[in-house]
Formats: C-alpha cells, sequence, structure tokens
C-alpha cells in the first residue's frame, strides 16, 4: 500500500469512527432512562444490580464515543463507508444493550444478544418468559430498544447529533427503506426531524388514549412504544389478550385502538405528513397504499371462510364461553384482523396464539406469507416491502403484455406514473434473491441443528428475517434452540432490518483495504 493510499484509508477511517462515536455518545445516555425508571418504580433495594446493568455500560460507551469523537475527525464519508457506519452501529448498541439482560436475569450472553437484537430490530421474538414479574426497568429497556429502533437507530441520531449535510444523507440512505415516495422536505435532516415529530406524536396520542382506556402508566407507555414501532414486545406472557384476562372493562376497544396504531406504524409515514397538509387522497391514491389495503381486506376475508368452512362460525372465547349469532361473528372478525395487520406490518402481538388450533392450516399458511410481504417502505414495519411485490408483480404483468404484443412494442415499468429504473429493478431482484437465500439457509441450520418440524424451522427464519416476532416455534422451544440456530436468527435480525445489503458491507475485505 502506497503512502498516499494509506493517507486516505486514514482519513477515511477517522470520518467513519467520527460518526460511530456520536452514535455512542447518545447510546451511553439513553442507558441512564431504565435506570431512572428503576429508581421510580421501587427498585432500590437492587442498586447495585442496575447500575452494573446501565449506568456501568452506559458511562462506558460514552467516555469511549468521548475518546472516538477526540481522536477523530469529521471528514466527508461515501456510501459504502455510511452502510458500514450503519451496520456497526446497531451491532455495537445490540452487543451493549445485551448487558442488562446477562446481569439482571441472568441470561447466557447468546440469550441477552438475541433478546437485545430482537429489540432494536423491533422483531419480537424472545426468550424470555416469566415477563409479568420482571424488574419494571427491564421491561422498559425491552420496550425503549424497540421504539429507538422502530425509525431507525441513525435516524435519532442524525436529528440529535448532525445538523444535515451530505453525511446525514448517505447515512439516512444506508439505513432507511429504498422505496420511500416523495419525501415531506428536503435534507436527511429534515425529513428526519418530520419522521419524529410524527412518531413521537403517534406515541403520546395511543399512550393518553390507552390511559383513558384505564391502562396504567406504565403498561401504556411500553405498549405504546412497542406498537407504534411495530416491535411487538409486551410486558405480558400473554401479550395483548392479558388485557382480557385481567377483566379490563374496555378491552375489546383497547385491541381495536392498537389494530388502528400498527396500521399507521405499518404505513408510510410520508403518507402521514400528507394526512395532516389535508391530503385525504393520500391513503388511496398510490399503488403501495392500495396494495397495503388490498392485502389487509383480502387476507381477513379469506381466513374467515377458511374458518366458517373448518369450525363453523361459533367462537370460543378464552375463557371458555361459547358465543353464537352476530357477536361471534364480530369477534371472529377482531380477532382475524388484529392477527393479520399484527403480522403483516410486523409487529407480532396476539391476542390468539398463531400456532393454536384457532388458525386452520390455511391461516398459519398465509401468516407466512404476509410475515414475508411485510408493511410498507418508509414504515417502522419489517419484510420485504409492500411496494417492492407491487413492482414484481407489474414487471411480471409487463413481461406477459410483451409476449403478447409485437416485438416493437415497448411498455416501460410505471408506478404511479413514475417510470421504475433498471438499476431500481435490479436491486429489488438481488434483495429477493438474498432474501430467499436466507430463508434456505437458516431454515436448513433450524432443521439440522434442533429437532423442530420442517414447518417449525422455516417459520422461525420467516419471523427473524422479516422482524415479525411470532413464529410456529413455541418460546419454551425458542429458549431451548441450539446456540448456532439463535445467532443466525441474530444474523437474520440484523439483515432483515437493514435490508442485507449494508450488513454484507462488513464481510467485503476490499472495504477495509
Amino acid at each position: 500500500m502506497s503512502v498516499r493510499t494509506k493517507a486516505y484509508f486514514k482519513v477515511r477511517i477517522s470520518g467513519v469512527f467520527y460518526y460511530i462515536s456520536t452514535v455512542l455518545i447518545i447510546g451511553g445516555l439513553f442507558l441512564l432512562l431504565p435506570f431512572i425508571i428503576g429508581l421510580i418504580y421501587g427498585e432500590s433495594g437492587n442498586t447495585i444490580d442496575l447500575i452494573k446493568s446501565f449506568v456501568v455500560p452506559g458511562v462506558v460507551i460514552f467516555f469511549l464515543g468521548l475518546i472516538l469523537k477526540y481522536r477523530s475527525t469529521k471528514n466527508r464519508i461515501s456510501l459504502k463507508d455510511s452502510m458500514f457506519i450503519c451496520s456497526f452501529s446497531w451491532i455495537i448498541l445490540t452487543i451493549i444493550g445485551a448487558i442488562p439482560y446477562v446481569v439482571m436475569l441472568k441470561t447466557g450472553y447468546i440469550d441477552a444478544l438475541f433478546e437485545a437484537m430482537s429489540g432494536f430490530t423491533t422483531t419480537g421474538a424472545t426468550i424470555l418468559t416469566g415477563l409479568d414479574e420482571m424488574p419494571r426497568s427491564i421491561l422498559f429497556w425491552r420496550a425503549f430498544t424497540q421504539w429507538i429502533g422502530g425509525l431507525g437507530i441513525l435516524s435519532m441520531f442524525i436529528l440529535i447529533g448532525f445538523k444535515g449535510g451530505a453525511a446525514a444523507n448517505k447515512l439516512f440512505i444506508a439505513e432507511s427503506h429504498k422505496i420511500a415516495g416523495k419525501k415531506p422536505s428536503p435534507g436527511a435532516f429534515h425529513t428526519a426531524k418530520v419522521l419524529w415529530e410524527l412518531y413521537i406524536g403517534f406515541t403520546l396520542a395511543l399512550i393518553i388514549i390507552l390511559k383513558i382506556c384505564g391502562v396504567g402508566l406504565f403498561d401504556a407507555m411500553t405498549h405504546s412504544f412497542t406498537t407504534i414501532s411495530t416491535g411487538g414486545f409486551s410486558i405480558y406472557d400473554n401479550s395483548i389478550t392479558q388485557f382480557q384476562i385481567l377483566g379490563y372493562q374496555y378491552h375489546h376497544i383497547i385491541e381495536i385502538v392498537i389494530i388502528f396504531f400498527m396500521i399507521l406504524g405499518g404505513m408510510n409515514f410520508f403518507i402521514h405528513s400528507r394526512i395532516l397538509k389535508g391530503d385525504i387522497k393520500s391513503l388511496w391514491d398510490s399503488t403501495e397504499v392500495r396494495y397495503f389495503w388490498g392485502i389487509i381486506l383480502g387476507s381477513t376475508l379469506l381466513i374467515l371462510i377458511s374458518y366458517s368452512i373448518s369450525k363453523g362460525l361459533s367462537y370460543e372465547a378464552i375463557n371458555g364461553e361459547v358465543i353464537t349469532g352476530v357477536n361471534a361473528v364480530l369477534l371472529h372478525l377482531k380477532d382475524t384482523i388484529f392477527q393479520v395487520v399484527s403480522i403483516l406490518t410486523t409487529t407480532g402481538y396476539a391476542t390468539r396464539d398463531i400456532n393454536s388450533g384457532y388458525f386452520t392450516p390455511f391461516a398459519k399458511q398465509l401468516f407466512l406469507i404476509l410475515m414475508l410481504i411485510g408493511g410498507c417502505a418508509g414504515s417502522t414495519s419489517g419484510g420485504f416491502k409492500v411496494i417492492r411485490v407491487a413492482v414484481l408483480s407489474k414487471l411480471a404483468k409487463n413481461k406477459i403484455y410483451k409476449l403478447n404484443s409485437s416485438s416493437f412494442t415497448r411498455a416501460p415499468l410505471t408506478i404511479d406514473n413514475e417510470k421504475i429504473e433498471m438499476e431500481e429493478i435490479t436491486r429489488i431482484t438481488v434483495i429477493l434473491f438474498l432474501w430467499i437465500l436466507l430463508l434456505i439457509i437458516g431454515g436448513a441450520a433450524t432443521a439440522f441443528f434442533s429437532k423442530l418440524s420442517a414447518w417449525q424451522s422455516i417459520s422461525g427464519m420467516f419471523s427473524a428475517l422479516g422482524n415479525i416476532g411470532p413464529s410456529f416455534i413455541s418460546v419454551q422451544e425458542m429458549i431451548e434452540l441450539n446456540p448456532i440456530i439463535k445467532l443466525v436468527y441474530i444474523f437474520g435480525m440484523l439483515a432483515g432490518r437493514l435490508e442485507i445489503l449494508p450488513v454484507l458491507i462488513i464481510f467485503n475485505k476490499k472495504f477495509f483495504k
């Protein structure tokens, strides 16, 4: 390596570390919040563990960030550099974010990594049981990691730590979903500002509504964090069903409210921005949003039909009561819409276990498809994204049209009257190929290193890669999985959240030359 090349490499690395240092500084401050929550909710008898869980790692990465910032310089970075910063930031925060689970809950470190990655990527898969009895500090941390990860770790740090510029734009592109429609304002900083204003506003609104429905402040806060982020970490083992089990008077309304806010989280946030400006037609005037509504309505209808053919229309409540007539139909409709929306938006909440006998085999197969599709681009949802499904379906339609037309006919691919360039089509097909490849690898690894069925094995990687959470593997079976499988799922969660390509930069040795 020449002297000039070495100097250039040093400048690049210095710029990369500058932006990573900001992530560490802000991440260290965030770790202090659950410590404060622990003290507020009377965990002072466990102060030593609270300090070791949150204060010590928070202080360590805070000062590590300060040292890195002092030793680095704010240089220009390339898109490839920003992808590395993005992936490395998520990984380092997950490594640090796993410490509270090890100290407070005495879990193994791989299990702690699994839980932390599931939190930050808003996957919602868990290896923890006994949530009802856990310290509030840990429950808050689980929910807060999902809230941070909902719109993206770097988007928050762009808002707090950077004031715009080319570097902020590249970092925003590296982390955000690439087909996100028209941005509400120019520049990454202003876009992040608008998105976080909406995000915080939705969160506060849901907290208030849940409080009005009789939910306690801590429950309302944590469930609001994990609903609008479409993360699905509940503070109860029974998820949203717990509100019914506890006898909440308005538990049906609570479920309907959560459906509404899961939809808000699963839709493109730029649509919300347009709606708030009075542009109501944005709820149906784009291909993506029409596909989104169509998938929800179509899936709900198909599942209801399959249930009525298989089991009739009587409804068995959680307490064993059998309900018939119109009330049974309405309850089936509510439970089905809840689960369809929860799966499609990759939230993962449940009022019915998707692996239970309540859902027909057809419904369970459809859930796997919804896990793959996911929500809209520019949302907090995971999955392949509705807009990409729309692009590929139109691509297939175009191909069929060309086969039935003159060889001189040229039909460009357009979405909402905008031409989709071949480079974008190529990128979508590459992501789809890598997505399928990872599903195969994850499913094969699960089947090879466990005694789970083929059905369960493939569903586990669908859950991890789609950042969805629920699968046909029970929590107890998830706990007992081989550590190799858990590591594969950890990688799958990160790859799914960052859309695979930025993660591959870490494994590209040319980047480090």
